[in-house]
């Protein structure tokens, strides 16, 4: 595997994804709906609905990280959303299908659990969330990444295609934290998320290991989301004080730990977040 297929690339993850994947040697070129002045591989414009430009753009490509997509159910038509994320993520399974491509990452979302966009109030059936939680979205953007995984699946079983589903928290950047401490004083800020949340070097630190991976049987999903939560205060509080009618624990929580389990991606990809919110404010406690 030589060479890497990025869609979104000039998004926020994208690029950070394509500078990693450059540093650990490969050849990355990007397809996306516009061009980027950060990124320095080729680009190449692509509308992700019509199967024929996506399939002729991946020519060459040994592998794919699909990371195109509206990342949220704001800004648009919730029509418009799941249009342009199901057909997205369809023709990229597809054309890797036609194409022989052999391993697709795809972009999803702890978003499809539900609980983060929901109209009305939705709690978790057990916590900590693992990937066996079931998706219960009420919204198309939450739907749309359910439905592209099960896509995954299908292509999985018609022709072997390996695929990974990386269900990512909020993905903050570095230079995003200042902001959202501002927002702990409010933890309500975060209930619906569960106050959950990952470094954007460690969702694209994740990308690499699941294009690299090896012993990925069929279609996979795993939890992308850090080792602590958006919160000053201590887990067990936080679920007591904004969740109490959760009454179901897979195993006791304690510290600082985050309420979506992200243990399966350590044990798959030998994967571990290596940055927090908290590093760059020293007057607070470490991780839990």
């Amino acid at each position: 595997m030589n060479t890497i297929a990025v869609t979104g690339g000039s998004g926020k993850l994208g690029t950070e994804a394509v500078r990693q994947l450059q540093e650990a040697g490969y050849e990355v070129f990007s397809l996306d709906s516009r061009v980027s002045e950060r990124l320095r591989c080729r680009q190449l414009q692509v509308d992700l609905a019509d199967l024929g430009q996506v399939a002729s753009a991946l020519r060459g490509a040994d592998a794919i990280l699909h990371l195109a997509a509206i990342p949220a159910p704001v800004g648009h038509a919730h029509s418009h959303i799941f249009t342009n994320n199901v057909v997205g993520g369809f023709n990229i399974l597809e054309a890797a299908s036609l194409l022989g491509i052999r391993r697709v990452v795809l972009g999803s979302s702890t978003s499809c659990y539900g609980f983060a966009w929901a109209e009305r109030p939705l709690a978790p059936s057990y916590l900590p969330v693992d990937e066996e939680h079931p998706h219960l979205a009420q919204e198309g953007y939450g739907l749309s990444k359910t439905l592209n995984e099960l896509t995954a699946a299908m292509f999985s079983r018609r022709s072997g295609l390996e695929t990974v589903s990386l269900r990512f928290s909020l993905i903050a950047a570095p230079d995003e934290y200042l902001k959202l401490r501002e927002a702990l004083r409010r933890p309500e800020a975060f209930a619906k998320i569960l106050w959950s949340y990952v470094d954007l070097r460690d969702a694209a630190a994740a990308c690499v290991l699941a294009l690299e991976a090896e012993g990925i049987g069929g279609a996979d999903v795993l939890n992308i989301t850090g080792d602590d939560t958006l919160s000053e205060r201590e887990t067990p509080d936080l679920v007591k004080a904004y969740v109490p009618e959760v009454d179901s624990f897979k195993r006791e929580l304690s510290g600082g730990e985050p309420l979506f389990d992200n243990r399966r991606a350590k044990q798959v990809l030998g994967w571990k977040p290596e940055f927090s919110w908290r590093d760059g404010f020293p007057d607070l406690q470490p991780r839990g």
